[in-house]
C-alpha cells in the first residue's frame, strides 16, 4: 500500500528539520538528496509573489497567486520540519555533546554522500562548473575558519538582550542558510552571536522577539527565494556547482578531530578513529541509498 503523499512529504520535512539542528548540515542538502529542492524553491518563490501582491495593494491578484502554491505539499513539508525540531533538538544536541567525534564522523559521511548525489544533478560538467565549485568551497572553508568555536558556552545566559530589530535581521540571514545546502541556520546564528538569544527568547516565551525573528525569516525567504529561483532557471548548472561548493566548504565544521562540530580547528585523527570512520562510510552509503530509493519511487509514483 503506497504511503499517502502528505505523510510522505511530512517525512521529508522531518529529515530536513533534523538536519538543520546540526551545525554544518543543512535542510537544503536533504532536499537536494530527496529530489525536491527545485520544487521547494519554486513554491517558496510563488508564496513570496503572494506577499508582494499584498504589499503592492493588488488584492485582485492575490487569489490567482495563491493558487500557484502547492499548499498541501508545502505545509506537509513544513509540519515535518517543525515536528523534527521539536522532537529531536534535545536528543541531537545531547549526542553532539556526549559523542562529538563520532557524531561528526556520521555527519561528515552524510554530507560527502550528499555531494556525490548533487554532482549528478549538474547537467554539463565543464571546467567552468568545476571551478565555481572549488572557488565557493575554498571561500567558505576559509570563512568558517574565522571562528574556531562553533558552540556556545555551557553556562551562557539564555536571556534576551537584543532589540527586536536585531532578531529580525538574524532571522532574515539564518533562513537563507537553511534553504542553501552546506550551512545550517543554527550555525549561522552561532556565528552571529544570536544562538543563545534566540534560544532564550524561546525559553522565556518572548513573543515580541520571536515574532520579529519570524518576520525576518519571511522577508529573507521572500527576497532570497526570488533570486534563487531565477538563478536555477537561467543558470542551473552554475548554481548547483556553487551549492556543491558550499557543501564542500562546510566539511570543515564536520571534521571529527579534535572536537567534532564544536570547533572548526583541524586535527589529525587520533584516539577514537575507527568508529567515526565507519560511521562516515555508513552515512555516505545511507545518503546514496536514500537517493536511489527516492528516484525509483518518484518514477513509479511522482510526488504530488
Amino acid at each position: 500500500m503506497p504511503i499517502p503523499t502528505p505523510l510522505a512529504q511530512a517525512g521529508r520535512g522531518f529529515a530536513m528539520g533534523a538536519a538543520d539542528i546540526v551545525p554544518g548540515v543543512s535542510g537544503g542538502t536533504v532536499a537536494l538528496v530527496l529530489g525536491i529542492y527545485e520544487r521547494l524553491i519554486r513554491n517558496v518563490h510563488a508564496g513570496a509573489h503572494v506577499l508582494k501582491e499584498v504589499l503592492r495593494g493588488r488584492f485582485s491578484e492575490v487569489v490567482p497567486s495563491l493558487r500557484k502554491v502547492e499548499w498541501v505539499w508545502l505545509l506537509s513539508l513544513l509540519a515535518g520540519i517543525l515536528v523534527a525540531i521539536a522532537a529531536l533538538s534535545s536528543i541531537i544536541e545531547t549526542l553532539l555533546h556526549e559523542q562529538p567525534v563520532r557524531m561528526a564522523g556520521l555527519f561528515f559521511g552524510l554530507v560527502v554522500g550528499s555531494i556525490t548525489v548533487a554532482w549528478r544533478l549538474v547537467r554539463q560538467k565543464s571546467p567552468r562548473e568545476f571551478s565555481v565549485m572549488l572557488v565557493v568551497g575554498l571561500v567558505l572553508f576559509l570563512v568558517l575558519g574565522l571562528r574556531n568555536n562553533t558552540e556556545v558556552a555551557d553556562d551562557a545566559a539564555e536571556v534576551v538582550t537584543r532589540s527586536p530589530w536585531i532578531f529580525l535581521g538574524a532571522g532574515a540571514i539564518a533562513i537563507c542558510a537553511m534553504i542553501l545546502p552546506g550551512i545550517s541556520g543554527s550555525f549561522i546564528l552561532v556565528m552571529l552571536g544570536m544562538y543563545t538569544e534566540v534560544l532564550g527568547a524561546v525559553n522565556d516565551r518572548d513573543f515580541t522577539s520571536l515574532a520579529a525573528f519570524g518576520i525576518g525569516c519571511v522577508i529573507g525567504l521572500a527576497l532570497f527565494s526570488t533570486g534563487l529561483n531565477w538563478a536555477l532557471e537561467h543558470h542551473h548548472d552554475l548554481v548547483m556547482s556553487a551549492m556543491i561548493g558550499l557543501m564542500l566548504g562546510s566539511l570543515r565544521v564536520l571534521w571529527a578531530w579534535p572536537g567534532g562540530t564544536a570547533t572548526t580547528e583541524l586535527g589529525s585523527p587520533s584516539g577514537d578513529v575507527l568508529v567515526p570512520i565507519l560511521l562516515a562510510v555508513a552515512g555516505a552509503v545511507l545518503v546514496i541509498g536514500v537517493e536511489l530509493v527516492a528516484t525509483r519511487l518518484d518514477k513509479a509514483d511522482p510526488i504530488a
